[in-house]
C-alpha cells in the first residue's frame, strides 16, 4: 500500500543545519524503500518546504513512481507577494515540476495557512518537519500538534548546535 508524507518547517534555518539536505535525502529514500512512501505533500513556502520539494524532485529521478504534490494556501501571486525574485523563480520551477497542485483557497485570508496545514496532515501517514521546539506559537508547531493528534509518525530534522 502506498504511503504518503507531508512536510512542515520554518522558513529560515537555525540550529545545526550541517548536511541537512543529505540527511533529508537519506531519510526520504529509506521511507520510499522500507515504508513504500510514494506521495509527498508540501505547502510551497520558502525554507523547509522548498528544500523538501527540491529533495523529492531529486529522488524522483531515481524513483520515478514517487509524486510531489503542492498544497497551497492561496493564489501564487498572494503567496509569493513578499518573496525575492530568486525565491519566486524557484517556487515557479517547483510548481511546474509538481505532479499535482491543490489550492485550499483562491484568496489570502487570516487562517488560510492553518487550513493548508490541516490539509497536509489529513493526507499524510508521516510528517517530516524542521521544528525548533522552543517556537511553540509557530505554524510549524501548530502543524506538528495536528499530526500528533492524528497519530502520524513525526521525524524532526531540527538539531541544536
Amino acid at each position: 500500500m502506498r504511503k504518503s508524507a507531508c512536510f512542515t518547517g520554518h522558513r529560515s534555518f537555525t540550529g545545526n543545519t550541517e548536511n541537512l539536505d543529505t540527511r533529508l535525502y537519506d531519510i526520504l529514500e529509506r521511507a520510499i524503500i522500507k515504508k513504500n512512501a510514494a506521495d509527498f505533500y508540501t505547502g510551497g513556502a520558502v525554507g523547509w518546504d522548498e528544500l523538501a520539494a527540491q529533495t523529492v524532485l531529486k529522488l524522483r529521478e531515481v524513483y520515478p513512481h514517487i509524486k510531489l504534490h503542492l498544497i497551497l494556501p492561496c493564489s501564487n501571486e498572494k503567496q509569493t507577494a513578499k518573496w525575492t525574485k530568486e525565491q519566486k523563480t524557484e517556487f515557479y520551477r517547483i510548481l511546474t515540476l509538481a505532479d499535482t497542485v491543490e489550492y485550499t483557497s483562491e484568496h489570502y485570508y487570516n487562517g488560510c495557512m492553518e487550513v493548508r496545514n490541516a490539509r497536509l496532515v489529513e493526507l499524510a501517514d508521516f510528517c517530516f518537519c524542521f521544528w525548533d521546539t522552543t517556537r511553540q506559537k509557530s505554524g510549524t508547531a501548530q502543524t506538528v500538534r495536528m499530526a500528533q493528534r492524528n497519530k502520524i509518525m513525526i521525524v524532526n530534522f531540527f538539531r541544536t548546535i
